[in-house]
């Protein structure tokens, strides 16, 4: 009965993971792209896009899966709880390394029209002050390449 119960529980908590890591499809056409000159290039720090606690979820869950292998009875239970809680301290340091702030840039683009544009990414050592660019999509999505 235990067994089942678990068996039931990863699999939902699985379905659970990968359906929230799924992502909508972009449509064709939808990307806005406006030329420019870059004025001002600014190294800054980029929080990680990383979904905390993912990684400690994701590791209970294989934790519990393997501890299900071993044994049969209460030593099965003893192993499916250890290996979940093993799996999920586990997955959470393996997390932290993605955890930390990676490298950017805040890049400023006066655009053909006049308008000035700030757009922070990951870092692109091909842009540099005076360089004509395309701005690419818009609010958080927008990022610069050269043209």
């Amino acid at each position: 009965m235990f067994n089942k119960i678990a068996s039931y529980l990863s699999i939902l908590a699985l379905a659970a993971i990968l359906a929230a890591c799924a992502t909508p499809a972009s449509q064709p056409g939808d990307i806005d792209i406006r030329t420019g000159v870059i004025e001002q290039i600014t190294p800054v720090e980029m929080s990680s896009n990383q979904h905390a606690g993912v990684g400690a979820v994701v590791g209970g869950v294989a934790g519990l899966g393997i501890g299900s292998l071993i044994g049969a009875g209460t030593g099965r239970d003893v192993a499916m709880v250890l290996g979940a809680v093993g799996g999920a301290f586990a997955g959470h340091e393996a997390q932290k390394k993605y955890d930390k702030p990676v490298p950017g840039q805040q890049i400023i683009v006066r655009t053909s029209n006049g308008v000035l544009v700030s757009v922070t990414q990951p870092v692109n050592a091909s842009l540099y002050k005076g360089q004509r660019v395309y701005v690419e999509g818009s609010g958080e999505g927008a990022r610069v390449v050269p043209r």
